[in-house]
């Protein structure tokens, strides 16, 4: 298994990915042409030529990313995939000069075990009146906001 850069040719199996658990409530739906716009954001993990996994940095203020879009095939979860992506986000976000991380998310002890810690929903306006307002779930989104700080680290779980 190895991560990296999404490429043109993953963009199905992405969208396929993420509408397996946006369908089950787990995560939101993105548009095919959402994907193929924001390639450049996304991430995968790829297991003999198979994306098993997902996810996205997005740059959303001069100091502060999203982690967004991590989805994870259910036969190869628990096996640290998600985690590696992440990681490789974190990584992303260092080379661009971004001192903190977020994610939204239905399962916020995924990250709390990577050592993001949950925020108050308005220490992120940007995000709020941005693109979630967007959203068919606002303002009632079950997400939990969570924050890391990078500042040279990559996380608690190698």
């Amino acid at each position: 298994m190895k991560i990296r850069q999404a490429r043109i040719s993953d963009v199905k199996q992405i969208h396929a990915l993420i509408g397996h658990f946006a369908d089950k409530k787990e995560m939101l739906h993105r548009p095919l042409n959402d994907i193929y716009e924001n390639l450049q954001e996304f991430f995968v993990a790829e297991d003999k030529n198979k994306v098993i996994g997902c996810c996205a940095l997005h740059v959303s203020w001069e100091d502060l990313a999203e982690v967004k879009a991590l989805a994870v095939a259910d036969n190869t979860q628990g096996k640290g995939v998600g985690t590696k992506l992440v990681l490789a986000c974190h990584k992303k976000a260092l080379e661009l000069g971004v001192n903190k991380t977020f994610a939204l998310s239905f399962k916020p002890g995924f990250f709390h075990k990577l050592g993001y810690y949950t925020i108050p929903r308005e220490k992120l306006p940007h995000k709020i009146w941005g693109e979630c307002v967007r959203c068919p779930l606002f303002p009632d989104c079950g997400e939990t906001p969570l924050m890391f700080e990078l500042a040279g680290k990559t996380s608690k779980k190698k």
